[in-house]
């Protein structure tokens, strides 16, 4: 597949870029999308939820009524669960939802985003740019400039740069990860994922190691 690069811009600088079919253009594989996405999300989970069962709520424990004779349901205490104020039945205690998945697994996952994403023209290429300080109006200047403006973008540097970092922070639709932290969620949150020319040779050669 071969995408023409763009400049700060807009515009075509009239140079075109091969993309490795080996990582853009094999056959999405769904199943390795979800695992890694559910891998991703649950390793996000705090796990901190927490209820007080009958054992734990602060209730006196005497008897409410006598066990016979009243015509109602026997009542021994008032932590019971059927009583407002007791304690809950089987309820949420703290927890790790993470859990451990193959690297090859990973791997074709996040291949298999960039794919979908080839697949519905959803990469733009640009000559790297850079700023003095951060400047997040210049940032957005950038996003209008492509057509990108209002669009969930995931912008792909090749390494940390703190300026264009901190030019996106504030930005709710946008975000910018280095070429070797990208992962198969962000590609496929993102309407639009914008690729710095520099990014495309580090994004292969991570996804195609054995």
């Amino acid at each position: 597949m071969e995408l023409a690069i763009y400049n700060s811009n807009g515009q075509e600088t009239g140079r075109k870029m091969t993309l490795n079919s080996e990582v853009f253009g094999i056959e999405p594989n769904d199943h390795a999308i979800y695992l890694d996405v559910k891998q991703i999300l649950a390793n996000r989970r705090q796990g901190t939820h927490k209820s007080k069962e009958r054992a734990e709520v602060s209730y006196s424990t005497k008897k409410l009524k006598r066990q016979k004779g009243t015509g109602g349901a026997r009542a021994g205490s008032i932590k019971s669960p059927v009583f407002v104020g007791g304690g809950r039945i089987f309820g949420p205690r703290p927890r790790d939802y993470s859990f451990r998945l193959n690297k090859k697994v990973k791997q074709l996952a996040r291949k298999s985003a960039l794919a979908y994403k080839a697949k519905d023209n959803g990469i733009v290429l640009i000559e790297a740019f850079d700023f003095n300080t951060p400047s997040t109006k210049g940032f957005t200047s950038i996003l209008g400039n492509l057509k990108l403006t209002g669009k969930k973008t995931l912008v792909i540097i090749p390494e940390l740069n703190q300026n264009i970092y901190l030019s996106s922070r504030n930005l709710q639709n946008s975000k910018v990860v280095i070429a070797n932290d990208i992962n198969t969620f962000d590609i496929l949150n993102a309407n639009n994922v914008v690729l710095f020319e520099g990014s495309v040779k580090t994004i292969e050669n991570l996804l195609n190691q054995n």
